[in-house]
């Protein structure tokens, strides 16, 4: 129990980073919370959205992995937002606070409906230049709560933890997965009443992604292929709203492979993000760009080399 809250790396996060806290509305009781991380020279970087039951804290492998080759790397958590709108507007001033012109964000879950909702918000006056969406969805309907949306603030919050726990993984798994289920399950009880149900109506309130106005982002789409809070119908409606998008599967990680597969989950924002190597929007600094692409390599030989006795 609780092997990643005492591991060395998450230790090692939390003695290292530190914990932002900025306000950018009228009212100043909506707190971001961030962790930014890497070059500040970079000014494009890659921003992690979590799910309903994540804090800043869930992506902490990919803060370490991707700062040490180089990369800027900003870890959220939201303020309090009862809708879609409301939450793009205090991102965009959130950015504006940053002083960043353009993102590449990463979304899990929620984070990746947010992530597009935004990017469709922005259209006009672009404000996101690639998305990487791991197990996410583009249409709230999938989950048949559209009708239950406008009363998650009424309920008390062990019943709004009941229904966020009801589709975490249960019976038999290997013990990375079941660490990450237990992470999440600790971070999903730091999160108080209005914090929880503004992101269950956030995440349920009837809203689909306008694919036609995000057509020039730049995606890539990991998803696992066992058991997750996603219906396969929801993974194909992805690929149909993406058709251009690359794909990254992996065999194993549940609701949460940034936790339980972060290696691999890290290897491809890797490639996903070396396309924009040489640009103004790249995401690593300059001088790092060899010696990561050299660890990305190296990385993908090791992983091929791993997966050839299962052919």
């Amino acid at each position: 129990m609780e092997e990643i809250k005492v591991s060395p790396d998450y230790n090692w996060f939390r003695s290292t980073v530190p914990l932002k806290r900025i306000i950018v509305d009228d009212d100043d009781s909506k707190v971001w919370s961030l962790y930014d991380a890497g070059p500040k020279s970079v000014r494009c970087p890659i921003i992690f959205l979590p799910p309903v039951s994540g804090t800043a804290e869930v992506f902490f492998q990919q803060v370490l992995a991707l700062t040490g080759w180089g990369y800027r790397v900003i870890s959220l958590q939201y303020p309090v937002y009862w809708d879609l709108l409301e939450f793009c507007d205090g991102f965009r001033k959130l950015l504006d606070h940053l002083q960043l012109d353009k993102v590449h964000l990463f979304g899990a879950s929620l984070g990746g409906f947010l992530a597009q909702k935004f990017a469709e918000y922005t259209h006009k006056s672009p404000r996101v230049h690639s998305l990487v969406l791991c197990n996410s969805f583009s249409d709230t309907s999938i989950f048949n709560q559209t009708w239950t949306a406008n009363s998650f603030w009424l309920m008390p919050a062990f019943l709004l933890k009941k229904i966020v726990l009801g589709n975490f993984a249960r019976g038999p798994m290997d013990p990375k997965m079941a660490d990450g289920i237990d992470f999440m399950v600790d971070r999903l009880e730091s999160l108080n009443q209005s914090e929880l149900a503004s992101r269950l109506t956030l995440n349920c309130q009837n809203s689909y992604v306008e694919p036609h106005k995000i057509k020039d982002v730049a995606v890539t789409i990991i998803d696992v292929f066992d058991q997750s809070a996603l219906s396969l119908e929801a993974k194909e409606e992805m690929y149909k709203l993406y058709p251009n998008a690359r794909r990254a599967h992996l065999k194993t990680g549940g609701n949460f492979p940034y936790l339980c597969r972060s290696a691999e989950v890290n290897l491809y924002i890797q490639i996903h993000l070396r396309q924009f190597h040489g640009t103004r929007f790249a995401a690593i600094s300059p001088d790092m760009i060899n010696a990561e692409e050299l660890e990305v390599h190296a990385s993908r030989a090791a992983s091929l080399q791993q997966e050839l006795p299962d052919r």
